[in-house]
């Protein structure tokens, strides 16, 4: 059974929904016609720039018959030629990449199969594979045999599961949290969203490397021990925002043991750097986390978004955010994908991922990130000149500015020098750091060669003589 074709007489003679009795020709050939646009677009990247000099209004209310083809497609057109463009070679201003082929692919058969990870009967197989990849990722970050974890929609949603996974273990409802002055603003959300007083999330001071303070640690969790206060979690940060700075994860893990407090990594910059053996140990310390935050989106190249919470025993996640579902049948598994985290409802976004791993291979993997530091290393070499100072973190990303100590310079300098760049075709970031305007570079994308690096440092200094 299924609908009358007579109920929608003005889209292309055809049903809006594809047909489950045959391959419907309809949707054939919408799906080519729109992958036709997506190649088109992809493959004129480098002819135009990472942000469009103008951004086409399309209609937004439905119309009352509904459209066909023709139309949705040239609508489809309007709203691309307005979005962002990852691909461009200059697109280096934040950390989104341009996303694997298979990426895309299993994007759209994710779309096309619609299941949900709420209920294992809801994506029986897909359920699955996302409790064997997490896995999977444990074991390459070196976490014990109980570990595990669940894909969530983005770095925020995973660290704020991470920190109610925490609070469930020390089984307090008030107490604080510690982390750097550097670290993510998506704390201080998880914080509130806890409802935690704002005077519960503690940022303590950074070294000279933009690390947090072991000194300032120490002292803060004796002052909390002598005060009788709780303390729910620390959380450290494997690359920082700014200048992709990593916490001394082996200390602070120390000390955490030492007072019994839950340690959470937000790794959601640095943590695949683990993926592959020969750069470890740039995450060194990460395996002794309690709960981490991984975000393959922002450097391997898979599709918004793509993120995971690891925990070093699975365990926790059930105690935190089991509910029982009396709708669904048991699982055959160890869990409904609804009872181990935040969200119910999710789309099975493990395929994107999962596919777009088993294409780079891990060999691949390595050549991303080998590649992204190699850039980075470019960059600060070209840019090494006294009037500069430059923030370097060890990962992937680059900050910098005039040496001047008047931030009104560095707030002038580096607004006339970013709208300059992009006039040429170079797209960075201007984040304010440590009383500064900065720009921000992260060299993540695999289309910026070492041309245009080169370009991009001559354009750069061309600015400091102007």
């Amino acid at each position: 059974m299924h609908a009358s074709t007579d109920l929608w007489p003005d889209l292309d003679c055809l049903d809006p929904f594809a047909s489950p009795d045959r391959v419907d020709p309809v949707l054939q050939e919408f799906l080519h016609r729109a992958s036709d646009q997506l190649c088109q677009w992809i493959g004129a990247a480098s002819e135009g720039l990472p942000l469009p000099t103008v951004r086409p209004q399309p209609e937004v209310a439905p119309t009352a018959a509904g459209l066909g083809m023709d139309q949705l497609l040239k609508d489809l057109q309007l709203v691309m030629e307005g979005a962002y463009q990852p691909s461009h070679p200059g697109a280096l201003a934040h950390l989104d990449p341009p996303p694997l082929t298979a990426s895309i692919a299993a994007d759209l058969i994710c779309a096309g199969l619609n299941n949900n990870l709420l209920a294992e009967e809801l994506s029986p197989g897909l359920s699955d594979l996302e409790q064997r990849l997490c896995k999977w990722f444990c074991q390459r970050l070196g976490l014990p045999e109980q570990s595990g974890g669940v894909l969530a929609s983005g770095g925020t949603i995973s660290n704020l599961i991470g920190l109610v996974v925490a609070r469930t273990h020390a089984e307090a409802r008030d107490g604080v949290v510690l982390c750097s002055r550097d670290a993510h603003v998506s704390l201080q959300k998880a914080s509130t969203v806890m409802g935690l007083p704002d005077e519960a999330l503690l940022r303590l001071p950074v070294d000279s490397s933009g690390c947090l303070s072991l000194a300032g640690l120490d002292s803060t969790m004796s002052d909390l021990r002598r005060a009788g206060r709780c303390c729910l979690a620390v959380v450290a940060t494997a690359g920082t925002t700014v200048r992709g700075a990593v916490d001394p994860l082996d200390a602070i893990a120390r000390i955490c043991r030492r007072e019994e407090v839950w340690l959470h990594v937000d790794a959601a910059i640095g943590g695949v750097f683990s993926l592959w053996k020969p750069l470890a140990p740039l995450m060194e310390g990460l395996h002794q986390a309690d709960s981490i935050t991984v975000n393959p989106q922002k450097l391997l190249g898979i599709t918004k978004t793509s993120s995971m919470l690891l925990l070093r025993d699975r365990s926790h996640l059930r105690k935190a955010f089991a509910t029982g579902l009396p709708y669904m049948e048991s699982p055959c598994g160890d869990d409904h994908g609804g009872e181990v985290g935040l969200q119910g409802t999710r789309p099975a976004e493990v395929l994107k991922l999962w596919l777009g791993l088993r294409q780079l291979g891990i060999e691949g993997i390595g050549a991303v990130l080998e590649s992204a530091l190699e850039r980075k290393a470019m960059l600060k070499q070209l840019l090494e000149d006294e009037r500069l100072l430059l923030l370097d973190g060890g990962l992937h990303l680059l900050a910098f500015r005039p040496r001047q100590d008047d931030p009104a310079v560095s707030a002038r300098w580096t607004e006339q020098a970013r709208r300059q760049l992009m006039r040429q075709g170079f797209l960075l970031s201007r984040p304010r750091y440590d009383g500064h305007h900065w720009l921000k570079v992260v060299l993540g994308n695999p289309h910026t060669t070492s041309a245009h690096l080169m370009q991009l440092a001559f354009l750069i200094k061309q600015q400091l003589t102007d």
